[in-house]
C-alpha cells in the first residue's frame, strides 16, 4: 500500500483480469497488482497498449535468447511504468474543474484522508490567490497507486531451450517471473502467493533491489501472501536470514477468496486477524533483528529502524463497515477488493459476454470446483465458455486441452517428461488406465468424472483479455473464470467511482439478497467444506477422525470468538448483531448435526489419541480462546 493515498488495493485477479490494471487506476492513486506468471500474455498486452499508445514495438521473439521469458515481463512492466509515468504527468497539468480526472482523483479519496479534506478546502475557498496555492499543494500531493505484481509459488516447472534441453533451476517459470521484476524500472512490491518455495526465495538474494540503499529505502519490495500468521513467521523467518525484509503481510481467507483456495485446518479469519494484532510487533522485532544479523554477515548496510511493515486482508469483504472494522479493530494498514471489480469495466480486463455472465450469475452458480490441474480447490462459476469448451470435447470424446502454454505441468504418471492433468495426452493415457483396472460401471464414471473436470487455466484465464481487445490467436479461446462466493451479493456493472464509493459507504451497490457478516460467510464455507470431505472419506481411518475432530474443535472455537466481537460492531444496527447472532448458533448447530450424523461411521479412537488430539487442539488457537 506504498505511495497509495487510499485505504484498500485491487488485488490480482487470474492471469488476465488485472494484467493492465495499473493503466487504469494508478493514476488516481489506486494500488493494484499485475500476475506476471504468463511471459506470452505479457508481450501480447505489450504490443497492444504499444500499438494503443504509439509506442514503437519490437518483438522478443520464443527463444529469442535464454531469457526470453524475463526480458518480455521486463518490457511489459517497464512499458506499463512510464505510461502511468505519463498519466500522472497528464494529471498534474489539468484544470480543476467538474468532471475532470483530477477533479475525480480527489472526489474518490476517503473522507479521513488528508488530501481529500485539502481538496474540500480549496472548492470552499473564494479568494483567487489562495485557492491557486492550494491547487498547487493538492497537485503536488497527487501520487500513482502501486504497479505490483504477483507470483503464484507453486508454479514453477522447469524450462527447456529450443533444443529441448532442461535450462538451469534460474530459467524456471517462478525465479524468471521475479526476474522480470526485478531487472524493471518499477518501485513496487511483488507478492509471493501459494505458500514457500525455497529455490525462488533463494534467489532473492541475487537481485540488489531487495536490500537497503544507503538512507534504508527499498526500491523493491516483497509482500507475503499468507493464511495464517505461523506461515508469515515461517517464510518471513526463511527471507531474513538472507537479508531479505517483508515489507507486508498479507493475509487472504482461505476459502472466502477467488481464484485457488488454500483452506486452513478450520481456522477462521477473525481469530487470524487477533493473533496478528496481539503478536504483530512481536513479529517485526523478531524478524528485524534476524535480518540484520544476516546483512551484517554478507556485509550490507543494515537497518538502523524497524523498516515500514504493513499488514493487510483481503477474501470477501463487502461493504464499508466491514472495511472499516478491519482497519479500526484490527488495525491493518489496508484491504484488498477484488471479486467486486470484476463488475467494473474501467478496472478489469474481461470480454463482455463473459463480464454479463457475471452480473447474472447467483449463488448456486459459484463453486469451489477440482477443474484446477494443481489439484487445488478453485473458485469458480457455472456457465462459462471455458465449461462449455471443456464439455464439448468430452461429448466429441476428445477430452482435455492441446496444452499450448504448459505452466501447469506436474505429473509424470505416464510419462518421462512431466505433463499437465488438464492436457489431452495426460486424460487419454488415464482413462485408458482406469478402464484396465476392473472396475464396476459406477466407479469407472466417478473415475473418469474425476479426470475430465480439469480445465486448462493457462489459456483458458488468459483469454478474457485476449476476446477484450481482439488480440489474435490461433488457438482457441474460451473464458475462464474465478471470483470468490463475495460476487452473489454484486448484480450490476459499476463505474470506479461507484466501487470506490461503496468501498468508501457513500453509497451501497449490493443486490437484494441477504449478505451475512464476512465472518460468518467464511464459517458457513468452511462447515460445507468439511462436510465435503468427511463425505468423500469413506471409511472413515483413525487419522481422519483425528483431523476431524480438529478442524472441528478450530470451527468451534472461531463461532465463541465472533460471540464475543458482535457487541464490539458498533458502527451496525441492533438488528444487524442480533441476525449474526442467530447466524452463529445456526451454524454451531449445523456442524453439531454433521457430526451427529457422521458419529456411527466414526471409529472410535484408542485413549492414548484421543488425549493426542486433546494437545493439538489445546494450543491450536489460544489467541481465541483469550478474546
Amino acid at each position: 500500500m506504498s505511495n497509495s493515498n487510499h485505504t484498500f488495493y485491487i488485488p490480482v485477479m487470474g492471469t488476465a483480469f488485472t494484467i493492465d490494471a495499473p493503466l487504469k487506476v494508478a493514476k488516481y492513486g489506486i494500488s493494484s497488482v499485475i500476475s506476471i506468471g504468463d511471459n506470452e500474455l505479457c508481450e501480447q498486452m505489450r504490443e497492444y497498449h504499444s500499438k494503443k499508445n504509439n509506442i514503437p514495438f519490437e518483438p522478443i521473439l520464443k527463444f529469442s535468447s535464454d531469457d526470453y521469458r524475463s526480458e518480455r515481463i521486463t518490457s511489459y512492466l517497464n512499458m506499463v511504468y512510464t505510461l502511468v509515468k505519463q498519466q500522472i504527468e497528464t494529471l498534474r497539468q489539468l484544470p480543476f474543474k467538474s468532471g475532470s480526472d483530477i477533479d475525480k482523483y480527489f472526489e474518490m479519496l476517503p473522507e479521513k484522508s488528508t488530501l481529500k479534506q485539502q481538496y474540500q478546502c480549496m472548492l470552499e475557498t473564494t479568494e483567487p490567490k489562495e485557492k491557486e496555492d492550494l491547487q498547487k499543494q493538492l497537485r503536488q500531493g497527487i501520487t500513482a497507486g502501486s504497479i505490483d505484481v504477483n507470483i503464484m509459488t507453486k508454479i514453477d516447472r522447469d524450462n527447456r531451450d529450443k533444443e529441448g534441453k532442461i535450462q538451469a533451476p534460474e530459467y524456471g517459470d517462478a525465479i524468471t517471473a521475479l526476474r522480470g521484476f526485478a531487472n524493471s524500472q518499477l518501485s513496487a512490491a511483488i507478492i509471493f502467493s501459494a505458500g514457500f518455495n525455497r529455490r525462488l526465495y533463494a534467489y532473492c538474494e541475487q537481485c540488489p533491489d531487495f536490500f537497503p540503499d544507503k538512507n534504508g529505502h527499498l526500491k523493491k519490495r516483497i509482500i507475503l501472501k499468507v493464511s495464517d500468521y505461523r506461515s508469515s513467521w515461517t517464510q518471513g523467518k526463511f527471507l531474513a536470514k538472507k537479508g531479505i525484509w517483508i515489507s507486508e503481510h498479507r493475509i487472504e481467507s482461505g476459502l472466502n477468496c477467488g481464484g485457488h483456495a488454500f483452506a486452513t485446518n478450520g481456522h477462521l479469519m477473525g481469530p487470524i486477524l487477533e493473533e496478528f494484532k496481539v503478536k504483530r510487533s512481536e513479529l517485526t522485532q523478531q524478524l528485524f533483528d534476524i535480518c540484520n544479523e544476516a546483512l551484517e554477515k554478507k556485509d550490507k548496510r543494515t537497518y538502523q529502524e524497524i523498516p515500514e511493515t504493513k499488514v493487510t486482508v483481503q477474501g470477501g469483504i463487502g461493504t464499508a463497515h466491514e472495511q472499516g472494522f478491519l482497519l479500526d479493530h484490527y488495525g491493518v494498514n489496508g484491504t484488498g477488493w477484488a471479486t467486486p471489480f470484476l463488475l467494473v469495466p474501467e478496472v478489469t480486463t474481461v470480454d463482455d459476454k463473459t463480464r454479463a455472465h457475471l452480473a447474472a450469475v447467483g449463488k448456486k452458480d459459484l463453486y469451489l470446483s477440482d477443474v484446477s490441474p494443481l489439484g487445488v480447490p478453485f473458485n469458480t462459476v457455472r456457465g462459462t465458455d471455458s465449461e462449455k469448451l471443456r464439455e464439448k470435447r468430452i461429448e466429441e470424446g476428445k477430452p482435455g486441452s492441446p496444452c499450448p502454454k504448459g505452466h501447469l505441468i506436474s505429473n509424470t504418471e505416464f510419462t518421462k517428461i512431466p505433463i499437465c492433468t488438464a492436457s489431452k495426452l495426460y486424460q487419454r493415457k488415464k482413462i485408458e488406465h482406469i478402464n484396465k483396472q476392473g472396475l464396476g460401471i459406477q466407479a469407472i464414471k466417478e473415475a473418469v468424472r474425476k479426470v475430465v473436470a480439469k480445465t486448462c487455466l493457462c489459456e483458458d484465464l488468459a483469454a478474457g483479455s485476449l476476446r477484450k481487445y481482439q488480440v489474435e490467436n490461433k488457438r482457441e479461446q474460451a473464458t475462464a473464470v474465478c471470483p470468490g462466493p463475495n460476487l452473489a451479493y454484486f448484480s450490476k456493472m459499476a463505474t470506479l467511482k461507484e466501487m470506490v464509493g461503496h468501498i468508501y459507504g457513500r453509497l451501497s451497490l449490493l443486490n437484494d439478497l441477504y449478505r451475512p457478516n464476512m465472518f460468518v460467510s467464511e464459517l458457513k464455507l468452511y462447515i460445507d467444506y468439511l462436510a465435503k470431505q468427511m463425505k468423500e472419506a469413506s471409511p472413515i481411518t483413525e487419522k481422519q477422525t483425528a483431523h476431524f475432530n480438529a478442524f472441528k474443535q478450530n470451527l468451534i472455537d472461531g463461532i465463541e470468538y465472533y460471540m464475543s466481537m458482535v457487541p464490539k460492531l458498533v458502527k451496525e444496527t441492533e438488528p444487524y448483531r442480533e441476525r449474526m447472532k442467530a447466524d452463529l448458533i445456526s451454524l454451531r448447530k449445523e456442524l453439531e448435526a454433521l457430526f451427529e450424523k457422521q458419529k456411527d461411521h466414526l471409529p472410535d479412537l484408542p485413549p492414548i489419541v484421543k488425549a493426542e488430539i486433546a494437545k493439538v487442539v489445546k494450543n491450536i488457537s489460544p489467541v481465541a480462546r483469550a478474546v
